[in-house]
């Protein structure tokens, strides 16, 4: 059995290829990927699952985000990173006139690949009454942001035009612009929680190790309280000019700290979700990994995720990514510990085989369609390799562990989607969607929509 040891004790806590505990200390003395522990209680991974998908929508570019209205029309809105969003209308009629188009606000996108573009979508959850949605995108560098900058983020707000399937485009209303030093890891993603604030996903600034030109020196900008990058960031739209905080932002009264922070140590959180209906409110999020380790993480209020002092639960050296140093501090700068994440999986596995290169955040299942996967949280790979289209499903046991396994996509290819994986989306019911796409990158009209359905249907 492939293992890898998180572990305060060096005899305590273990976890398999796929499970991770909530120990906030990192593995000690792993200077390879992944080691065998004889004699090492696992926990059981989930049941393997078999399940087969739908095709809802396709002639798209790279869809990156499936949102439901909250205006019980049964519409849905498609997010498309090239800088469009499209209507599936209750019939499922993918409509040709886009409900947005921000193509001449963002940066030129690469089509062979590009982390960059339109990202995230959020409706208010009052849109049926005042027609507020929010959208996060990468639009030229202005001119106060630094010489050398690749672009800034926007985070704005917009409303919704006579047409309900139309918005408006001129009712743009910037809130946050946020300077990214590089092109990549842009994170990307809103929600609204129930609490409702909206919640924004921010990478760490790009390149690699959270080192160099644009991020703090001897810190990171992910562990930099000061930066809003590498963080998971809460606002009100409510109030406040352009937005007010929340008063019980974890860091509302550190000094120095941006107020809108929720988490932070995180390196690209590119697609989170929040699910409500567990009798809690849990922020799952999916951070992207560098050289080794790719992570699902539950975030918490205050909580500090580690990066760029560790990748998933193995200690980081910037300086030599692929060689995780034996110990590394088990707190941040503040004192705070760091948080392990709940799974995580390697880019090779024990047999040197590609595994994975970046996790893509999905949803908890709380659909009724596919039988027994109830309560599961459904993620993905977006590539390994020649192996594309990897879904899996995640279990929480009795007491807080989490497992995960592969799911077949019976109607896929050899088992898996064959596809490129860039998002998940969840419908009102509870059903799970995969955005997809045969490009690697922001180009072609092979972009598509599945719904996950029961195998045989």
């Amino acid at each position: 059995m492939l293992a890898c040891c998180a572990r305060a004790d060096r005899d305590a806590d273990c976890l398999n290829g796929s499970v991770n505990s909530r120990l906030s200390v990192p593995c000690m003395g792993l200077t390879i990927l992944l080691v065998l522990i004889p004699g090492c209680p696992q926990p059981a991974p989930p049941t393997s699952a078999s399940v087969a998908v739908q095709s809802v929508a396709r002639g798209l570019v790279s869809p990156v985000g499936f949102v439901e209205a909250p205006d019980g029309s049964g519409r849905f809105f498609i997010v498309d990173q090239i800088g469009v969003v499209r209507v599936l209308d209750a019939n499922g009629a993918l409509l040709a006139t886009p409900f947005l188009d921000v193509r001449d606000r963002m940066v030129q996108l690469n089509a062979g690949g590009d982390e960059r573009g339109l990202l995230g979508l959020a409706f208010h959850p009052d849109y049926e009454n005042n027609g507020r949605f929010f959208i996060y995108y990468s639009a030229p560098r202005g001119p106060d942001v630094p010489a050398g900058f690749n672009h800034e983020t926007h985070v704005s707000e917009l409303r919704v035009s006579a047409d309900p399937n139309v918005a408006d485009p001129a009712s743009e209303r910037v809130l946050l612009r946020i300077p990214q030093p590089q092109s990549n890891h842009n994170g990307g993603d809103l929600a609204f929680g129930p609490d409702g604030f909206l919640y924004i996903s921010t990478g760490d600034g790009g390149g690699g190790g959270d080192v160099g030109f644009g991020h703090t020196p001897g810190l990171g900008n992910a562990q930099d309280i000061t930066s809003l990058l590498g963080k998971i960031l809460r606002i009100d739209v409510n109030s406040g000019d352009p937005y007010g905080i929340p008063p019980d932002n974890p860091l509302v009264n550190v000094d120095a700290a941006r107020p809108e922070i929720w988490a932070y140590g995180l390196r690209n959180p590119y697609r989170f979700s929040i699910d409500t209906q567990s009798g809690q409110t849990r922020v799952f999020a999916g951070d992207a990994g560098q050289a080794l380790r790719e992570e699902i993480d539950l975030i918490e209020s205050g909580g500090n995720y580690g990066w760029n002092i560790r990748e998933g639960t193995l200690c980081f050296d910037p300086s030599s990514p692929g060689n995780p140093p034996a110990t590394c501090a088990a707190t941040g700068a503040r004192g705070e510990p760091l948080l392990n994440p709940i799974l995580e999986y390697p880019h090779t596995d024990a047999a040197g085989n590609p595994f994975g290169s970046a996790v893509i955040g999905g949803y908890v299942y709380r659909g009724s369609a596919i039988g027994g996967l109830a309560g599961r949280y459904f993620f993905g790979e977006y590539s390994a390799g020649s192996v594309r289209g990897k879904v899996f499903a995640a279990t929480e046991a009795a007491d807080g562990a989490w497992s995960f396994s592969e799911v077949t996509i019976s109607n896929g290819t050899n088992g898996r989607l064959g596809r490129f994986v860039k998002g998940f989306g969840r419908d009102s019911a509870g059903e799970v969607y995969v955005l997809t796409s045969l490009m690697a990158g922001p180009s072609g009209d092979t972009g598509e929509v599945l719904k996950l359905v029961a195998a045989g249907q």
